[in-house]
């Protein structure tokens, strides 16, 4: 069985608050994006994981995919698998890559083992994987609180828009992102916002990340302002960086950007 785990971006994202058990409450718009990792799981006799593409860095036994398969097969008694993961999405970049991997990892086995698990169950345990991985369950458009787990329905689609996401190949950790922020409630209507018109999101929609990444990572300012130049309705950086994206009417010449990881398509 082979699958596409599918990148996301943030459309806005408010920290709003330092939380007890040390994560922080976000307020923001999780969309889906095509750009994908293949992820492939065969019956095998014995657990495995291989990775190809873009190297990921750290212990291979502490990836999301093998993470979810321990998680179910501690509840379930699941057989073995092989796991291959092909690695597309660009890592440490605010696209959600390897939570998608980990989501969709559940839901595979899920179907492969004919477990008949729900979505909120399949949600549930993505939860003990990461605060992104439940978004990747049902795989909508939504509004986001908590540490970004809290799903609420969110009336936005952007079907047929064209969007550019550009990676300047920085990696970004979350304790350099969060070690600039200070965390402040949201001084406007965010979820009212973005079921605006998306005319009204540039300078409105803000991602509070960009106030000291976009000093820090001046090509990253660059990158956002060449892409409102080249006609963009909004842009912003998705996550806690390095990726920016820009939504457009219609495609644009993307030659400029050869020396980065680009992606670009409609959206859903």
């Amino acid at each position: 069985m082979i699958t596409f785990p599918n990148a996301k971006i943030n459309i806005g994202l408010g920290i709003t608050e330092k939380r007890s058990d040390g994560f922080h409450n976000i307020a923001s718009c999780f969309y889906p994006v095509n750009w994908c990792d293949m992820l492939e799981m065969i019956p095998a006799k014995t657990l495995s994981f291989q990775s190809t593409g873009i190297e990921i860095p750290g212990n291979p036994d502490g990836n999301l995919c093998l993470k979810a398969y321990h998680l179910l097969n501690e509840k379930y008694d699941i057989p073995p698998v092989q796991m291959h993961l092909h690695k597309i999405i660009p890592i440490g970049a605010g696209l959600g890559g390897g939570s998608a991997d980990g989501a969709f990892a559940i839901k595979m086995l899920n179907d492969m083992n004919q477990l008949g698990l729900s979505i909120e169950e399949m949600e549930g345990f993505a939860t003990e994987l990461g605060s992104d991985c439940p978004f990747f369950i049902e795989n909508k458009p939504v509004y986001v609180t908590g540490r970004g787990e809290v799903f609420d329905t969110l009336d936005l689609s952007l079907e047929g828009k064209y969007i550019v996401l550009v990676n300047p190949n920085i990696h970004i950790s979350t304790k350099e992102a969060y070690s600039g922020v200070t965390p402040t409630p949201l001084s406007v209507d965010l979820k009212q916002l973005l079921t605006s018109s998306i005319n009204e999101w540039k300078g409105n929609v803000v991602n509070d990340f960009e106030h000291s990444l976009l000093k820090n990572y001046p090509v990253i300012d660059n990158i956002k302002k060449s892409l409102y130049q080249k006609g963009a309705i909004y842009a912003s950086m998705t996550g806690s960086g390095s990726t920016v994206f820009g939504i457009f009417d219609d495609e644009i010449d993307l030659s400029n950007y050869t020396e980065y990881m680009v992606w670009s398509g409609k959206l859903d």
